[in-house]
């Protein structure tokens, strides 16, 4: 069983920590990764972007000129593609993109994104992360002495005082443990743990 060292807000060494085998030590398949973001970005599409086709566009009751004679191509309806003001032809529709993975591959990849913070050093775990009150200024302070630039920061609950504390800090993400998920994982650089997440985490993937 692996363990991980755990750091005070100064940035010193109070303890240690396991970490479960089963969920910090899996073989990472990169291609297993690339379908979960890409799952979690389509997920995110609106997908409401439209356009009006000919029998969407107003007018065209009327035929706009007869038949024959005028010495113009023949024309039944103003709302044809070819007009100005007519209908757009083979125009995107509101549609879905989402698209499901099946439940074993998504906790299977969370557990490959948090292998490879591990093997690549990026994971910190710290005690806690009570600033109060909450200051933007000892935040940062509690970052460098973490050596956490761009870091997603894990929580085991809402701590008011650490997300008032960092909303105007740049690349940084607050996040609760039910909320994890790989995209974020892989985002961020850094992968800040508080102790007591470490234990959600590993209730929810191993359950």
């Amino acid at each position: 069983m692996a363990t991980a060292d755990v750091y005070n807000m100064d940035g010193e060494k109070v303890s240690e920590t396991n970490l479960s085998d089963e969920i910090f030590n899996v073989p990472v398949k990169q291609h297993v990764l690339h379908e979960m973001v890409t799952m979690q970005l389509k997920n995110r599409r609106a997908g409401t972007t439209a356009t009006k086709g000919r029998s969407d566009v107003r007018g065209g009751g009327q035929k706009p000129y007869r038949q024959k004679g005028t010495g113009r191509a023949r024309a039944g309806t103003r709302r044809s593609p070819l007009w100005r003001g007519g209908g757009v032809v083979f125009g995107p529709s509101p549609r879905s993109y989402r698209y499901k993975v099946p439940r074993k591959v998504r906790r299977q990849a969370l557990k490959m994104a948090l292998t490879s913070k591990l093997q690549d050093n990026a994971l910190i775990v710290v005690d806690r992360l009570d600033l109060e009150p909450a200051k933007t200024k000892r935040f940062v302070e509690v970052m460098v002495a973490l050596e956490a630039g761009r870091a997603l920061i894990v929580t085991d609950r809402k701590i008011e005082s650490l997300e008032l504390s960092s909303r105007n800090v740049p690349d940084v993400k607050i996040l609760r443990s039910e909320g994890l998920n790989v995209y974020d994982i892989l985002r961020f650089k850094n992968l800040v743990l508080l102790e007591p997440s470490v234990k959600q985490i590993a209730e929810r993937l191993l359950s």
